[in-house]
């Protein structure tokens, strides 16, 4: 049975387990333990080989993932905000840098309504950003090439790359030293029981007052597919490049370019990864093959991704880079997970349990806001833009 909980003259205060050691699990274990919590952050760490795994899969196995407040739609560009004002922090909490403030830059038809939604959200939220049309986009940016009628928009400042994974660490960290535990490993149900959340693992029943489960793609099977949640399989694009190359674009900012089709794939700079190599990474296909279950999912990440997609995404990058130099082309695999209404879901499951899913391909950047309103939605705050659609 849990403990009774302690009243402070704060509010009660609660032993909380997070379920899902990723973007947002790992945030919301830091804000809880801010907030004086007693938490248990759980979760399976990285799989050294995808190909024999045979547990749940994590979406920040990576070094790149672009982060800016540019954003057509107001509420992911007011996330993303918040969380970066905390990176500085995050990072001398934990002493892991995470952060590349390279610029970010989102581009397409000037007269399109995708351009004009930009334009708007920027306006409401203060985003600063420097305006580029046409030739003016090659001048400045002479790596990348447009069609004539392109309008971009450059967020010089408090926008770039993240490390996914070292944002992960960095979390974990800073929770840990907050007073958190974390357990590795992976979680096989969740209920919520009559005094609190019942949390399964392999041998092991836990108890606690509360829980949030916070596990990407895989949520629904914790859940009994209780969220209206649709993921379908993607592959990204690896292009490795030489060091010299890489030198060259030191200052190239993140792409999102919009196509007059809808496509809008976007584009890391070069990076370097754990192999030593340099590469530049591009994603965002449209092929959408939904994965229905747990373990299309595994079979999906264990599969190592699409070549036929990979070559459309090296299509891609050819269009908008023309003159640069790859020297070898990997593929990979992963998930996206949407919600039926372009908001994460961050809400209260039952009396115990809260659940939160980024969706929409936009949780990386905005993870520590993200975490931020699943703290809060455990405590029965829950913000309007994010609960379970009707």
């Amino acid at each position: 049975m849990s403990k009774p909980l302690i009243q402070t003259d704060q509010g009660f205060f609660m032993r909380i387990a997070v379920v899902g050691r990723g973007l947002i699990g790992s945030a919301a274990a830091r804000h809880l333990t801010l907030m004086g919590h007693e938490v248990t952050l759980i979760g399976p760490s990285e799989p050294t080989e995808f190909a024999t795994h045979n547990g749940p899969f994590g979406s920040h196995y990576d070094e790149g993932r672009i982060t800016r407040g540019l954003d057509p739609y107001p509420f992911w560009s007011r996330v993303s905000l918040a969380s970066i004002s905390r990176y500085r922090d995050i990072e001398a909490a934990s002493g892991v840098p995470f952060f590349n403030e390279v610029g970010a830059m989102m581009s397409g038809p000037a007269d399109s309504d995708y351009v004009h939604s930009l334009e708007t959200v920027m306006a409401g939220n203060g985003v600063m950003a420097e305006r580029f049309d046409g030739a003016e986009i090659a001048a400045r940016f002479p790596y990348f090439q447009f069609p004539d009628d392109t309008r971009a928009y450059y967020q010089p400042k408090e926008a770039g790359h993240i490390s996914p994974r070292n944002l992960v660490r960095a979390q974990g960290i800073a929770a840990t030293r907050g007073g958190a535990q974390i357990i590795d490993a992976e979680v096989l149900d969740v209920r919520d029981g009559v005094t609190g959340a019942v949390i399964k693992l392999a041998g092991q029943t836990l108890r606690f007052d509360r829980a949030i489960v916070a596990a990407g793609g895989f949520t629904n099977k914790l859940m009994d597919d209780a969220l209206p949640l649709t993921v379908y399989a993607r592959t990204v694009a690896m292009f490795r490049v030489t060091d010299a190359e890489a030198a060259r674009l030191a200052w190239m900012p993140s792409l999102i370019h919009v196509y007059p089709t809808g496509e809008d794939p976007y584009l890391l700079p070069a990076i370097k990864y754990p192999d030593g190599h340099h590469y530049l990474k591009i994603g965002g296909d449209r092929v959408d093959i939904e994965l229905t279950n747990d373990e299309d999912m595994r079979d999906w990440f264990r599969s190592g991704g699409s070549v036929e997609v990979g070559e459309m995404l090296t299509d891609m990058i050819r269009d908008r880079m023309p003159d640069l130099a790859i020297q070898e082309v990997v593929v990979k695999p992963c998930v996206t997970t949407f919600t039926p209404h372009n908001h994460p879901i961050i809400d209260m499951l039952g009396n115990h349990i809260a659940v939160a899913v980024a969706g929409c391909g936009r949780g990386a950047k905005n993870s520590d806001e993200l975490g931020r309103l699943a703290a809060e939605a455990v405590m029965g705050r829950t913000d309007p833009d994010t609960r379970v659609p009707v």
